[in-house]
């Protein structure tokens, strides 16, 4: 194919996000107007909106706009909906972005010319996240630093779900088949050859994040036991620790008895040790129940996504 017929897929999940599509188009058209030589559609995947996104969307459709719209019939969580939007890209090359502009679209024209140049996925790295809250950012380096320290294959710190993809590694990751997806996990396990082009992370244009702390520390942990037996096996090797002080603990308590006659322990002490493992053996069972609870999701075979409707500006919408 030449190179004016190349198609690039741009992969857009999203959640009641009206405020943003109209920004996010005009900036698209701003920075890919210009480009010649491509044909740029747009893979719109709604992930169950409540407002107006989705009439939005169709408003673009009906215009004549290059958009293709994926309605799920509900809620089922970012990693779906990159996913559905990846099933569905026919791109030579696929670039997952958000709407919010937080990623900023002129970064796309120096993706292509990395990809040009032979590289098969192209990493937005994000050189600056002040536009993130303290919170935010340190959680995320948290994260980033123990996941690659206790799993593999590592993940490429301050790098998002932002990158281009080629259609091979596209065509690599829909085979894999798990329904408990952890998408940048899955993007770094396939491989290929990749390189990164740097950007400063903008304030979103409009709207509000959809992630809280409690869905960060799910997809935090979902992160963990999809990639790494290291909390098992830190668990195994605590217990085994545990053991040996208590075989050595009861050796003193018999050595003692032994020599000074019958000792009556403390209440006190007694407790304490009681409690701490109870609680070593509860947090043990919480460990052992992520991964068997994942195990079991994954069991039933359910579908990653259910489709409602796909709308293209072909269709009546």
């Amino acid at each position: 194919m030449s190179k004016k017929h190349k198609i690039v897929s741009l992969i857009i999940p999203v959640l009641n996000e009206e405020d943003a599509i109209s920004p996010f188009m005009a900036a698209m058209d701003g920075c890919l107007g210009g480009i010649s030589g491509y044909h740029f559609e747009y893979i719109f995947v709604d992930d169950g909106s409540t407002d107006g996104t989705l009439a939005r969307l169709r408003d673009l459709a009906e215009a004549g706009r290059p958009v293709q719209i994926i309605e799920l019939s509900r809620n089922f969580g970012k990693e779906a909906a990159l996913s559905a939007g990846i099933d569905h890209a026919e791109g030579d090359a696929v670039i997952p972005i958000d709407v919010d502009l937080q990623d900023p679209p002129h970064v796309i024209v120096d993706m292509i010319a990395k990809w040009e140049a032979g590289w098969e996925v192209v990493l937005a790295m994000r050189s600056d996240r002040s536009s993130d809250t303290l919170v935010k950012s340190q959680s995320a380096r948290l994260f980033y630093w123990l996941h690659n320290r206790f799993s593999a294959p590592r993940i490429p710190a301050n790098c998002g779900d932002f990158r281009l993809m080629d259609k091979v590694v596209v065509a690599a990751l829909r085979r894999l088949p798990e329904s408990q997806r952890f998408m940048k996990g899955l993007f770094a396990w396939v491989g290929f050859r990749t390189t990164s082009v740097s950007y400063v992370r903008e304030s979103r244009s409009a709207g509000q994040s959809k992630f809280n702390v409690g869905k960060l520390l799910d997809f935090a942990i979902q992160g963990f036991t999809s990639f790494s037996l290291a909390p098992l096996r830190l668990w195994h090797i605590l217990g085994v620790m545990v053991s040996l002080l208590s075989l050595a603990f009861a050796t003193f308590i018999v050595v003692r008895v032994l020599v000074h006659g019958i000792d009556v322990p403390g209440y006190a002490s007694l407790m304490v040790v009681v409690l701490f493992l109870g609680g070593l053996q509860l947090i043990g069972i919480g460990v052992l129940g992520e991964y068997l609870g994942r195990s079991y999701f994954e069991a039933k075979r359910r579908p990653i996504y259910i489709i409602r409707k796909v709308h293209s500006r072909q269709d009546d919408c």
